[in-house]
């Protein structure tokens, strides 16, 4: 007996209805990036290692799919000791390439291999598929989708303030409740500088990025476990959860980093950012202090959207990145970019109920099939529709009719054209409303100016 076939865990397929759904998210984002001047570019799937590697630290590193080099993969590698190889050199003997992880670095490399055809600074979007061999559970996939805008060769905050407004849009569009949360990498730098921990700011991000997963007794834990000092993290911790308002918060920092240069230009470059917000801008946008973002890459703004509708973890994050074009050979270039992540923007709109009825289907016509001299007139009737941009289908089968309306009923065609002997005669159709089941009888261009 054939064994049954499955997909591997983490990855899903999609029904036509889902795939429309989809679509309204895709082009509901892509709509807003244009607004804002962004233009599309596409990557390959794979990219080497080299680009890869190094690029999201030892935990990214470790989720990367790798992909089998062509042909004999173990020539030259000793085979006597495959058994006790490492997993790590194994894979770097025999796996040149891998599926990409996110957009932001093969975007990277795609703007330095393209430098000398860029104007800068270039803002681009891009909507692909990204793979993780992570743990599979509810709002977490190994292969998912992610819609990325970044704009590179700007320092200007103008661009974080902007990419703010993007997110906002976006969600409005969607009819998403969200919140906005906002921190700076070069504030927690300060914090650990202050804390006598500079050295070790990428440890503590790491761990601190988790703080809403596993809760500060855990986070403790694991800092500790990192060889962070206990009177170090001692003295981070409170300041993550310093409270007030925007410039509150700020206020207590500015007191508290008269040591760390780093620190206090995080100050100024969030000040500089929450002023550019009008008075009907600024709800739900959040100064969280103890926002990180795990990527090693980020060296400015920090951002991270989190649904109000439902509990999954966030939707949407991004941030600054100055040294990221730099590993690839390409000095001087700062970057900052968001990514909305909509598998998980799915999840939330379809247990919301926030998807428009719309997006059910595609087509709006459904002509009847009657075989013989009928199903010329049906083609004729369904070319002058297309060729008007009306989406029609023509049942292929002369079968039954309570099948064919069977049939456009469960697909949810809101309208069935009846083209029968009397219909030719008369160079009219019949058009039966799904909906309310009420027939009219239309000429061929009453029928077109109805759907025009």
């Amino acid at each position: 007996m054939p064994e049954k076939p499955s997909i591997p865990k983490g990855t899903r397929d999609f029904s036509p209805d889902e795939m429309q759904r989809r679509y309204h998210i895709f082009n509901t984002i892509r709509s807003v990036f244009t607004l804002y001047g962004y233009l599309p570019i596409e990557t390959p799937a794979m990219e080497n290692l080299s680009t890869l590697l190094g690029k999201y630290g030892d935990e990214g590193d470790r989720l990367l799919f790798r992909v089998l080099n062509s042909g004999n993969f173990l020539d030259g590698i000793d085979r006597a000791g495959l058994p006790d190889a490492e997993p790590a050199k194994l894979s770097a003997a025999i796996c040149e390439k891998g599926l990409r992880y996110d957009l932001t670095v093969p975007f990277a490399r795609y703007v330095v291999q393209h430098r000398n055809e860029i104007v800068f600074p270039f803002k681009r979007f891009q909507i692909q598929p990204v793979w993780r061999a992570d743990r599979p559970q509810k709002g977490r996939y190994r292969e998912f989708y992610q819609c990325d805008a970044d704009v590179i060769g700007s320092d200007s905050l103008l661009n974080e303030y902007e990419l703010i407004l993007i997110i906002r849009e976006v969600f409005r569009r969607l009819g998403m409740k969200t919140v906005i949360r906002v921190n700076n990498r070069k504030v927690l730098t300060g914090m650990a500088e202050i804390a006598g921990a500079g050295d070790r700011i990428t440890d503590i991000t790491t761990e601190i990025d988790k703080l809403d997963k596993i809760g500060s007794d855990a986070v403790i834990e694991a800092l500790s476990q990192k060889g962070i000092p206990v009177d170090a993290i001692d003295r981070i911790m409170p300041l993550l959860a310093i409270s007030g308002t925007v410039n509150e918060k700020l206020d207590t920092l500015d007191g508290i980093f008269t040591g760390s240069t780093v620190g206090r230009h995080g100050v100024s470059e969030l000040r500089e950012l929450f002023s550019r917000f009008k008075k009907d801008e600024i709800e739900g946008i959040d100064l969280d202090l103890a926002l990180a973002r795990g990527l090693n890459y980020y060296t400015g703004a920090i951002i991270e959207v989190k649904s109000l509708d439902t509990e999954i973890g966030s939707v949407c994050g991004g941030g600054r990145y100055d040294n990221l074009a730099g590993i690839f050979g390409m000095d001087g270039l700062s970057g900052v970019g968001v990514s909305f992540g909509a598998d998980r923007i799915y999840d939330v709109m379809l247990k919301a109920g926030l998807f428009p009825p719309f997006s059910e289907t595609g087509t709006r016509l459904m002509i009847v099939n009657f075989g013989g001299r009928e199903m010329t007139y049906a083609l004729e009737i369904a070319g002058m529709l297309r060729s008007k941009g009306i989406s029609v289908e023509v049942y292929p089968d002369a079968v039954k009719l309570k099948k064919q309306f069977g049939y456009a009923d469960s697909r949810h065609i809101p309208g069935v054209i009846i083209a029968g002997e009397e219909e030719i005669a008369s160079g009219h159709v019949t058009l039966k409303d799904m909906i309310t089941g009420t027939q009219t009888r239309l000429t061929i261009e009453e029928l077109i100016e109805r759907y025009e």
